[in-house]
């Protein structure tokens, strides 16, 4: 049993209770890491739900979610909880408003007009979380890492794979130097043992993940070369093996998920690159 902590101790916000987490995650025991993975994968679920139904989600006891919660100091549950409650509050004003405008927007009786405003609706969701959990320095620290390489190797797998797909396309537009892995002639391994300390990497993989580019993001990371990722949780394997990690989940309709918040980080990401190499080039500076 841990040592309880002290009230000053304790996270008082979900930024803070995020980094904990992390910092402790290799030493957690299997069902509390459990229900770490979850709530850091699903907090507005652990905001509205009640212990029951999380437990159930979580597939663990309820009571481990109290062993959860007093192992980083609270009293019990609800008290964690208020963390996750006050993440949503603390959310850029008009969210919900605007998503009950689009519910009430009623294009279509139909039912392909309904799945059309459903994935519209998810669309909008995914697009408001990535505005407000996209840090700017990391971004910069990403786009730093990644202009300076003299080569960008582009990992990603199935439904990753459109992501890379179109920043290969808007990499060879914009001149800048690129290695699309994933090769028709299963040549990969050869294609990344050609990566050095001067390249860096862009590797994508969202729940399930991609053991592959699990695999391929970890090798290139063990020969030093920087590894920069988009992933859906802090406990993806991605986040083992960069130097800078990003954190976005898209909102789902009827299970189905889309990749408009992806399509535009991916997007802004790219072009941020290419225009870092230019201003440096025509300034004469070194990356």
């Amino acid at each position: 049993m841990p040592t309880p902590e002290s009230s000053t101790d304790i996270p008082q916000d979900f930024e803070a209770l995020k980094a904990v987490i992390l910092e402790r995650k290799a030493q957690l025991p299997k069902r509390l890491k459990q229900v770490a993975a979850y709530s850091l994968d699903h907090p507005d679920e652990i905001a509205f739900g009640t212990a029951a139904s999380i437990a159930t989600s979580a597939d663990v006891q309820p009571s481990t979610l109290v062993r959860f919660a007093q192992h980083f100091g609270f009293e019990g549950f609800s008290s964690l909880q208020q963390i996750f409650r006050a993440r949503l509050r603390e959310r850029t004003p008009g969210y919900e408003d605007r998503l009950k405008a689009l519910r009430g927007n009623d294009h279509s009786k139909l039912e392909s007009g309904s799945i059309f405003n459903g994935f519209v609706a998810a669309a909008h969701r995914s697009l408001d979380n990535v505005a407000t959990s996209i840090g700017p320095q990391a971004f910069e620290r990403a786009v730093d890492i990644l202009a300076k390489a003299d080569t960008i190797y582009l990992i990603a797998k199935r439904r990753s794979y459109p992501i890379s797909s179109y920043m290969a396309y808007a990499f060879g537009k914009l001149r800048v130097k690129y290695q699309h892995v994933g090769t028709a002639a299963g040549i990969d391994d050869d294609m990344l043992a050609m990566a050095t300390r001067q390249d860096a990497a862009f590797a994508v993989s969202f729940s399930p993940y991609a053991s592959e580019s699990a695999t391929q993001a970890r090798f290139l990371a063990n020969r030093k070369v920087p590894v920069v990722s988009l992933t859906d949780s802090a406990f993806s394997p991605l986040a083992e093996s960069s130097k800078v990690w990003f954190e976005l989940v898209e909102a789902d309709h009827a299970g189905f998920r889309s990749l408009s918040a992806s399509m535009a980080f991916a997007m802004a990401l790219t072009v941020a690159i290419a225009e870092k190499r230019r201003r440096h080039a025509e300034a004469g500076k070194p990356l």
